[in-house]
């Protein structure tokens, strides 16, 4: 759980950005807290996202040269190096666990800003949203979970569903109105879950990762891997998240 003291936060709103912050009922969420044991337990794929999907898919969050988008393979041919599956940032970059993403370590010419912590940024939110629309027949009715520790709203009076070692505050709303909580605060975070009311698929991000994870069909995960706008990386569903 993280029982985080709300200090000097505005009362939570009734709508989040255009989501619907929801009070009472949280039916919708029941599927994410009913897990059995080993199936999606935290740290995993399906523990970012959730179990039981046919294929899933890692969204890599681009690092950035001068506010521009930078792969994650560019960088590592910089410096000499690929991107296995799974890897993670740090590793890309040839630093130390302990490296906490300063932005001196960049590499000139290739990158000045590390990869985007916590859930989807808003730009790869805008590229996935219209290739989830198509692996779905509920696009207009969409549920969503966001940490109520994020920013500066306190949440710490409206209910929440339980997913691995996280509170999660449910909103609803259009699978497009996932990215409208950037009209309240350009710096207000997506919500962490998103999934459809068919829930055809799953997407889960998390304050702690600069990758996105995807849980769907086999033919949604296909799509986007052969996205060219996004930079993506097929995994298993128990695999170590990064």
């Amino acid at each position: 759980m993280n029982d985080y003291p709300a200090v000097d936060r505005e009362p939570a709103p009734g709508h989040y950005g255009r989501l619907r912050v929801q009070t009472s009922a949280l039916d919708p969420a029941r599927w994410l807290t009913e897990r059995a044991p080993g199936h999606g337990d935290f740290g995993t794929v399906a523990g970012v996202s959730a179990p039981g999907f046919d294929a899933y898919a890692r969204v890599l969050h681009p690092a950035s040269l001068d506010e521009r988008p930078v792969r994650w393979a560019a960088v590592a041919a910089a410096y000499g190096r690929e991107v296995p599956a799974g890897a993670r940032w740090h590793e890309v970059v040839g630093m130390d666990l302990d490296y906490h993403n300063a932005s001196e370590y960049g590499l000139p010419g290739v990158w000045d800003e590390h990869p985007a912590e916590g859930p989807t940024p808003p730009a790869v939110a805008e590229t996935l949203i219209p290739v989830l629309a198509r692996h779905t027949a509920t696009p207009e009715r969409c549920w969503f979970g966001l940490w109520h520790g994020y920013g500066r709203w306190d949440f710490g009076h409206v209910p929440t569903f339980v997913t691995p070692e996280r509170d999660e505050v449910l909103l609803s709303g259009t699978l497009a109105d996932a990215v409208s909580p950037v009209s309240l605060d350009e710096f207000a975070e997506l919500p962490d879950l998103w999934w459809p009311h068919d829930r055809a698929w799953c997407l889960g991000g998390d304050v702690d990762l600069v990758s996105t994870y995807i849980g769907g069909s086999r033919e949604l995960i296909a799509e986007l891997l052969a996205a060219p706008d996004l930079e993506t990386q097929p995994v298993a569903p128990g695999d170590r998240v990064g």
